[in-house]
């Protein structure tokens, strides 16, 4: 007798399962199980977080902050908009003011309300290393660390000039036991990457501030994840890219893209067909983190004693300085998907009228 074909052979199984209710009443505790999945929403806080940086510059800086925002793990206790250099970036005034400004434009792209988390960074750079720049964000930052009342970590995300964390310091030194500071900025190290064709005398974001960075690693203790140019330029996407993923994703998506527009614009094609999003490895290296053992894991770095900065922006040995980490790789893939995902989640949930499970909270 000829055997029956598979998928008929599997229909009488079902149905001889089912008359001998063998099917019906496994269904129970399968489906008991499934309600005690947790949604894919149940993320609970793991840190708190403040984002310092110059966001009416380059547009990267906005890619990131949209991106924290839409991380659930990180309760994010303040946004300060600092100063970029004094005559801006591509045309835009360099002003802590205006840096507010368009984090507000984005808050509200993306349906969100509470502005009063915004802070004005300093209005200028370090006079000399002794003296703060007592801004708005700079008191937001010893605010917070000097806490009581829990015992969650605090990550200082800057992706700028390290004016607001330097005044910090300066103003109560006691943080530096309290903080993790997280910096894209600095040069190449010997060995560990090269520059880049044509590279500027100073990288970006160090030159913004020179004495805040020598504050930070010659005179303070403060724990350091730094981010240099070697590292922070592989989160290369093309346009292309970027434009299949988040167009048609809402006001936020139209947000972003309408940002670096104006950049692409400006430099009349200049740019090429790519962009560095520069400031993404703050999402990677804090909202990213493994589920055990929390840490960056498919990230790579060095530890090293922290090196001094001289006078031209570059290191100085200083075997006897605290240990840092260095980044050297970072998890591109890891970082981009992540964003893509949670841009679509969100337009998804706009456009059902759902609340986002991720408000930024009083300072």
């Amino acid at each position: 007798m000829q055997n029956p074909p598979p998928a008929i052979a599997m229909i009488k199984w079902v149905v001889f399962l089912f008359l001998n209710g063998l099917l019906f009443n496994s269904l129970v505790p399968i489906a008991a199980f499934a309600q005690s999945i947790p949604s894919k929403t149940h993320v609970a806080v793991r840190s708190r977080l403040i984002i310092d940086n110059d966001f009416g510059g380059d547009p990267d800086g906005l890619f990131a902050l949209a991106h924290h925002l839409l991380s659930p793990s990180m309760d994010i206790r303040g946004i300060i908009g600092s100063i970029n250099y004094k005559n801006g970036f591509f045309g835009a005034p360099g002003t802590a003011d205006y840096s507010c400004e368009v984090v507000t434009n984005l808050l509200k792209s993306m349906g969100l309300d509470r502005m009063e988390t915004v802070c004005r960074g300093a209005d200028s750079p370090l006079r000399d290393l002794e003296t703060p720049e007592a801004s708005d964000g700079a008191k937001l930052i010893v605010r917070e660390a000097m806490r009581s009342d829990t015992t969650e970590p605090l990550y200082i995300a800057c992706g700028a000039g390290l004016t607001d964390i330097a005044s910090a310091y300066l103003m109560e030194p006691r943080i530096a036991h309290r903080v993790q500071l997280i910096w894209i900025g600095g040069g190449e190290y010997a060995g560990l990457g090269l520059p880049p064709p044509g590279q500027s005398r100073l990288e970006y974001n160090l030159g913004i501030d020179p004495k805040a960075a020598k504050v930070i690693f010659n005179v303070s203790d403060i724990p350091l994840w730094q981010v240099p140019r070697s590292a922070y330029r592989q989160v290369l996407v093309s346009y292309a890219e970027l434009r299949s993923k988040i167009a048609g994703q809402g006001s936020l998506g139209t947000f972003l893209l309408a940002s670096l527009d104006r950049i692409r614009n400006k430099a009349n094609g200049s740019l090429g067909e790519t962009y560095i999003l520069g400031d993404s490895p703050l999402v990677l290296l804090t909202a990213l983190q493994s589920p055990w053992e929390p840490d960056a894991s498919s990230s790579q770095y060095v530890l090293m004693s922290a090196p001094k900065i001289n006078d031209g922006g570059g290191y100085q040995e200083n075997p006897a300085g605290r240990k840092i980490r260095v980044y050297t790789r970072l998890d591109v893939r890891l970082t981009l998907e992540d964003f893509y995902a949670k841009v679509s989640d969100h337009h998804i949930s706009m456009e059902s009228g759902a609340s986002h499970s991720n408000p930024v909270t009083d300072p």
